[in-house]
């Protein structure tokens, strides 16, 4: 049966645009098909509907596209062009995780509440596990570096490690590393 596809997990690419695995290597294998819906279906037919991937699309609207692009890309997430134009931008972190950069004016025509000013209020907490301390501070200073700003101490908890930064737009983002061996047992 030939479906016309809508690729939410993106298949194989040959740019340097190619979603990546959490070990941040490009991915080669297609995943996360949803179909939508049959070429020229057949009227009064169901069509099953394939097992797809979970993931997860966070939806940030921002007031500037392109610096907001450019700061997560600092902070290693990789654009995909497929899912981007002048009022998206769609920043892949791993094969399940993604975030969606709107304007304000794309961002408002899914929803009828008001935007936050997440510059002076918390709409959110965003946590990103890390592999170890090392990349905790390598992705903060990458974000900082980019513009992003450090609103608080790092945190020690002693099996975890967090530092936390803010977007252009107030996003809030806690990157952490998390040692198992090293949580408390009572």
């Amino acid at each position: 049966m030939d479906f016309g596809l809508w690729t939410m997990g993106f298949g194989p690419q040959t740019t340097d645009h190619r979603p990546r695995t959490m070990d941040h290597r490009p991915r080669t294998a297609d995943r996360g098909l949803l179909t939508l819906a049959p070429r020229n279906p057949k009227p009064d037919t169901q069509y099953p509907i394939p097992n797809m991937t979970k993931q997860i699309f966070l939806n940030l609207p921002v007031t500037d596209l392109q610096k907001s692009m450019d700061f997560y890309s600092a902070m290693g997430f990789v654009n995909n062009p497929q899912f981007s134009d002048d009022t998206a931008k769609c920043m892949v972190w791993s094969e399940n995780i993604y975030v969606m950069l709107l304007n304000h004016e794309k961002f408002s025509s899914f929803t009828d509440k008001p935007i936050a000013d997440t510059k002076s209020k918390i709409a959110g907490l965003f946590s990103l596990s890390m592999d170890s301390i090392e990349e905790v501070h390598q992705m903060m200073d990458n974000g900082l570096k980019a513009g992003g700003i450090e609103p608080s101490e790092m945190r020690d908890y002693g099996f975890m490690t967090q530092r936390t930064i803010e977007d252009f737009d107030g996003h809030t983002w806690e990157i952490f590393f998390m040692d198992m061996s090293k949580f408390p047992t009572e």
